[in-house]
C-alpha cells in the first residue's frame, strides 16, 4: 500500500532558520519548498521562537518569567484555577474542533513571526502539502520542570497538560492550514530529540508504554483532523516506538545514523508496506564543517549507501523509494545564514536530481 504517492522524494525542512528577518526565511522557504512550504523556526527574531518556548502559550500558570528556567508552580491557587479552566476548553475544543476558543491556544505572532506569511504562502500558491510542527511530549515533558526542579515527565498532571496543550496546538495549526486552502492536506512533525535519550540512565524510570501513549495520544488527533503525522529524531533511536505510536512518516539522520536504522529492518519493512513513509535526513546540518565542503554529488553517494543499508537486510528498494522523502538531518537554526541557504539548497537539489533519476 502507497498512500500519498505525490509524496515521493519529495523535500522537506525541519522547524528553524537562523535568519533574523523573517521576509528572508520566508523567501527561502518559498524557493527550495514551493512543493510543501513551512513555517520556520526563528530564534534570533525572537527567543520565544525557541523551539520549547515556541509552544507555552496557554500552559496553565507557565508565566512569561518562567521561561529562563522552564518552571511550574503547580502547586499554587492559580495553577488549579487555570487547570479547570484549561480542561473545560479541551473538552470543548475537542468535541467541537472548530469551536473559538481554540484561538485561546493559537501560536500568536509573537511566538512565530513567519506563521502568518506562512498562511499568506498557502492561500497564494495552494500547495497539495504543508509542514507544521510541534516539540515532541517527551522532549516538552523532560525540560519543563516544577518548583523542586523535578522533570514534568515524572508528574501525571503535568505530563497530561503537557500532551493536551500540544494536541490543541495541533489542532490549532491544521485549521489555520485548512483555512488559507482546504485543499491543503497538513503534514504535522512531533519533534523529538530527547527520544533518543529513552532506555539511557537520564530516564530508566519512564516506560516505553508512557512515551508511546503521549506520542499515541496526539497522532490520533492529528490523523482525526485530516493530518499527516510525523516524527523527527536527529538521534540514535528505538525506531519501533514511532511505529507503535502509528506515524506516517519516520524522519532520522541519514547522515550520521543510517545504519542505525537498518537494525530494525524488518520492523521498518512493515513500516512500508503498510505505508509509512521514511525521510531521510541526508543533508548535513549538525556538522557545519561537513555542510561546508559537502557537494550534491557527495549528497547522491550518502543517499545510495543509506538504502543499501535496509537493501541488504532484503526491504526492496522499490519500496523504499517510493516511500521516501528527502530533509535535512536536523534544523539549520544553529548555522549561520549563509550555510543554513546552502543546506536548503541542498534538500532540495538532491530532491530534484533523485525524482529524475528514480
Amino acid at each position: 500500500m502507497n498512500q500519498y504517492p505525490n509524496l515521493k522524494l519529495q523535500a522537506l525542512a525541519i522547524g528553524s532558520l537562523p535568519h533574523d528577518n523573517v521576509d528572508d526565511a520566508m523567501n527561502l522557504v518559498k524557493k527550495d519548498f514551493y512543493n510543501i512550504p513551512f513555517f520556520p523556526q526563528l530564534a534570533n527574531v525572537s527567543k520565544n521562537e525557541d523551539m520549547i518556548i515556541q509552544f507555552l502559550e496557554g500552559l496553565p500558570s507557565f508565566l512569561p518569567y518562567n521561561f529562563e528556567n522552564f518552571s511550574i508552580d503547580s502547586e499554587s491557587e492559580k495553577f488549579f484555577e487555570d487547570l479547570e479552566i484549561f480542561f473545560a476548553d479541551y473538552e470543548e475544543i475537542i468535541e467541537n474542533p472548530n469551536s473559538e476558543i481554540i484561538e485561546k491556544y493559537s501560536i500568536s505572532e509573537n511566538f512565530s513571526s513567519a506563521f502568518p506569511k506562512f498562511e499568506q504562502l498557502i492561500k497564494e500558491t495552494k500547495p497539495m502539502y504543508a509542514k507544521g510542527q510541534i516539540v515532541g511530549p517527551f522532549t516538552l515533558s523532560t525540560t519543563i520542570v516544577d518548583k523542586d526542579g523535578k522533570c514534568a515527565i515524572y508528574d501525571d498532571t503535568l505530563r497530561e497538560i503537557i500532551v493536551k496543550l500540544l494536541s490543541l496546538k495541533v489542532l490549532w495549526q491544521i485549521k489555520h492550514i485548512k483555512k488559507a486552502n482546504a485543499g491543503t492536506v497538513p503534514i504535522i512533525f512531533m519533534d523529538e530529540p530527547s527520544l533518543s535519550q529513552l532506555g539511557t540512565s537520564a530516564y530508566l524510570t519512564v516506560s516505553e508504554k508512557e512515551v508511546v501513549g503521549m506520542l499515541s495520544e496526539i497522532c490520533e488527533v492529528i490523523k482525526a483532523n485530516g493530518g499527516i503525522c510525523a516524527i523527527h529524531c536527529c538521534g540514535k533511536c528505538d525506531w519501533t516506538i514511532p511505529i507503535k505510536v502509528g506515524v506516517d512518516i519516520i524522519n532520522f539522520d541519514a547522515y550520521a545514523f543510517a545504519q542505525n536504522l537498518c537494525i530494525y529492518s524488518s520492523e521498518i519493512k512493515e513500516f512500508l508496506l503498510n505505508g509509512g513513509k521514511l525521510a531521510w535526513g541526508v543533508v548535513p546540518t549538525l556538522d557545519s564543517a561537513a555542510l561546508d565542503k559537502i557537494n550534491i554529488s557527495d549528497l547522491i553517494s550518502i543517499f545510495d549507501d543509506s538504502v543499501k543499508y535496509l537493501t541488504n537486510k532484503g526491504v526492496d528498494e522499490k519500496l523504499i523509494i517510493d516511500n521516501s522523502l528527502i530533509t535535512s538531518s536536523c534544523g539549520a537554526g544553529s548555522l549561520t545564514v549563509n550555510l543554513a541557504e546552502k543546506a536548503m539548497d541542498l534538500v532540495c537539489e538532491l530532491s530534484n536530481e533523485l525524482k529524475k533519476r528514480f
